[in-house]
């Protein structure tokens, strides 16, 4: 975190709008595909049964909660504890579920936010507009690959696609190394478009058409824009308790469906913390199922921030509100 509050009011807008570029061929299958999955929504009220909404329920836990909030994001991104091998591929798997991207495309982008945190090198900065933050940057593969990986643009004809790498940002991250030496990420990487199809024919089978769309449309829905919220409005309003030089805040309401991921200031503040919501009023569902994975012996090196470093942080306290940078 290298820039400022006061530099990064002042980072470039994108070199060219959305609308304006030629689309490329990922661009145009994921705005289809995630028009698709909205547009089926509709139909959510006449597909009604309590056993579709349970089900939705159930999937929304399992890829939202293990998969992006324990595995996706405190686990793989930020090495914030370890598990067994076998129980991280299991979180790993869930999080493929979410339909956000397979653990080394998310993973990079991730690391990727955080290494350049509101500045231009941001892959969903508000500071280029609040919709690029909350939706474009998810659709717009040139601009984040030229962020996340830009090698692409100049060894592009040596990457290796493999058939369903349409689907995911082009180019080789540089900075997930760690999960590319494992075949199974790789794997997951190679084939990620046929794990939410597979589960989208088995709830078919199982529990025909209510099934499909509250267990995948409905659910994947609430998990797109909880995770476009986290990016988007935990960096535009809310409380900055501490210094941490960017646009990061809390934000009480949106922790109660993010499992917690919603104390934003608090995350950029202590990265490597396994415990985002420091306080211990604040809900973080994510760090209970943590720390009971930790007392029951499986989660080891479970990482927390010292009284040392809050009181560093916290000895200069930006003001609370919006930020001036989107006014």
């Amino acid at each position: 975190m290298g820039t400022s509050k006061q530099e990064s009011k002042h980072m470039a807008k994108p070199e060219m709008p959305f609308c304006s570029r030629k689309w490329t061929n990922r661009e145009k299958l994921v705005t289809v595909t995630f028009s698709i999955i909205h547009i089926l929504c509709i139909f959510a009220p006449f597909q009604f049964t309590w056993n579709a909404f349970w089900v939705a329920v159930a999937l929304y836990i399992i890829s939202g909660l293990f998969g992006i909030t324990i595995s996706y994001h405190r686990n793989l991104s930020h090495r914030s504890f370890n598990l067994p091998k076998w129980l991280e591929y299991l979180f790993a798997y869930c999080g493929t579920h979410a339909f956000q991207g397979d653990p080394i495309d998310w993973v990079s982008t991730h690391r990727c936010h955080h290494q350049n945190a509101d500045t231009e090198r941001d892959p969903h900065s508000p500071t280029q507009g609040f919709w690029f933050s909350y939706l474009i940057w998810f659709l717009d593969s040139i601009t984040l690959t030229n962020k996340v990986c830009p090698e692409y643009f100049i060894d592009s004809k040596d990457t290796k696609k493999g058939v369903f790498t349409l689907v995911l940002k082009y180019g080789r991250p540089n900075n997930v190394s760690d999960l590319e030496k494992q075949t199974f990420y790789r794997f997951i990487h190679d084939t990620y478009i046929l794990h939410p199809i597979a589960l989208a024919i088995l709830l078919y089978f199982v529990g025909g058409t209510p099934f499909v769309i509250w267990g995948m449309c409905v659910r994947i829905v609430m998990l797109f824009h909880t995770t476009f919220m986290v990016n988007s409005i935990c960096h535009s309003w809310g409380k900055q308790p501490w210094n941490t030089k960017d646009l990061s805040r809390n934000n009480w309401w949106l922790s109660l469906i993010s499992f917690g991921e919603a104390w934003h200031n608090n995350h950029h503040a202590f990265e490597y913390s396994a415990r985002i919501g420091v306080e211990w009023w604040q809900l973080d569902i994510g760090w209970y199922v943590i720390l009971f994975l930790q007392t029951i012996g499986v989660a080891t090196d479970v990482k927390q921030p010292s009284r040392t470093h809050k009181q560093r942080l916290a000895m200069d306290k930006p003001k609370e509100g919006v930020s001036k940078s989107l006014k």
